[in-house]
């Protein structure tokens, strides 16, 4: 989130303006070819100067590459239909896991997660890897009637995510959820947490982790997102120069996540791509996403680890957590907002030792006092 408050003296300079910085990774990974009609002149000529010959253009990396299965759950009730969108990896044995659990960020989607899950394959070759989808961002909700259902309150996003976790387990035919660590970048950070704080999990939960974001920077970014999404860029001609600008804009700094999550972002529109989620349309939750975070945080019912991309400004709630030792706390000035993206590897270096710190299945135990007396043996 750091990275994303200091994109902002950027998008408010105004349209005139000489030396118009760089783009900076923010909440989203967006950002286009064709402005939208509020959009200003020099972002259009900030793309042109940025669009590189069809020869260079770096191609997609499709999902198989990264997960074994892409799985579409469908659950029906009164209110509502839903199909949700997952991409799973199972563990080895679901008995003793780990099941790493991702959720991504407003505007993104599961795979954004994919050169993690392919990082923590190679390291751990036995741990499984769930990344969901969002309403909106691939999972698609909608009433008896199939009308669309516009509701991303917090409160409902929690529902879908337990809901989607709920399912894979049922079509995996796991008696109970593996020892899993829940990863959420971003809005998913603050599902996670409220996920967390609830303790609805139990015991098979043994740490949640937050990528870049922190409640105080959080709401304070979210009053300039407005004019950010409305001076973006709206389409692409191609996927190819979608990938590319997310690179040369530093979006996405690493090119092999940008070609596994950007083609997910886009939909076809004619002969344009434009963006799959329409952020402005969840204006109305944007602040209730993440009021309340850091006290549900530290409140979390299991380990707690934070990575942030930079010195973010933690509030007085976190800072006291901190010096307690209640969390895990590691900054990674090398990355953007994007963390998982832009430094897979390490990412999932950090995530494997936070569950192996953690993790209380393999502890062994000394006897009690009393089954030794019972053996006749002397205490």
């Amino acid at each position: 989130m750091s990275d994303l408050l200091r994109a902002l003296p950027s998008i408010q300079k105004p349209h005139n303006s000489p030396g118009r910085p760089p783009a900076m990774p923010l909440t989203t990974a967006d950002e286009g070819n064709s402005s939208s009609s509020d959009s200003s002149a020099s972002t259009n000529d900030s793309i042109d100067t940025l669009r590189p010959s069809e020869s260079t253009l770096p191609t997609p990396n499709p999902w198989p590459q990264y997960f074994e299965q892409e799985l579409f759950l469908e659950s029906n009730s009164e209110n509502q239909h839903a199909k949700y969108h997952v991409y799973l990896t199972p563990p080895r044995d679901p008995a003793k896991g780990p099941l790493f659990i991702c959720h991504h960020g407003a505007g993104a989607t599961g795979m954004s997660f994919a050169c993690f899950a392919a990082a923590v394959k190679k390291e751990m070759p036995h741990a499984g890897i769930l990344s969901l989808e969002a309403r909106e961002h691939g999972s698609v909700i909608t009433s008896p009637s199939g009308e669309e259902i516009l509701d991303f309150s917090i409160e409902t996003l929690v529902k879908d995510t337990l809901a989607m976790i709920e399912l894979v387990k049922q079509r995996q035919g796991w008696h109970k959820l593996p020892p899993a660590v829940f990863v959420g970048h971003s809005l998913g950070g603050a599902i996670v947490t409220r996920i967390a704080a609830d303790g609805v999990l139990g015991a098979q939960l043994v740490g949640f982790a937050v990528l870049d974001v922190v409640e105080g920077s959080a709401i304070e970014a979210l009053m300039h997102m407005k004019t950010y999404l409305a001076s973006r860029p709206a389409s692409f001609a191609s996927v190819d120069q979608a990938i590319n600008w997310h690179i040369r804009s530093r979006t996405i700094r690493d090119l092999e996540s940008a070609k596994a999550s950007v083609p997910s972002l886009m939909i076809r529109d004619g002969e344009r791509w434009i963006w799959r989620t329409d952020l402005t349309r969840t204006q109305k939750w944007w602040e209730g996403w993440f009021t309340g975070m850091s006290g549900l945080f530290l409140r979390g019912r299991a380990a707690k680890a934070l990575l942030l991309a930079g010195t973010d400004r933690l509030d007085k709630e976190l800072m006291v957590g901190q010096m307690q030792g209640k969390f895990q706390l590691t900054v990674i000035p090398e990355a953007g907002h994007f963390i998982q993206e832009d430094v897979p590897e390490k990412t999932a270096h950090l995530m494997i030792e936070f569950f192996k710190r953690n993790d209380r299945s393999s502890l062994v135990l000394p006897p009690k006092v009393s089954d030794l007396l019972a053996q006749g043996k002397r205490v």
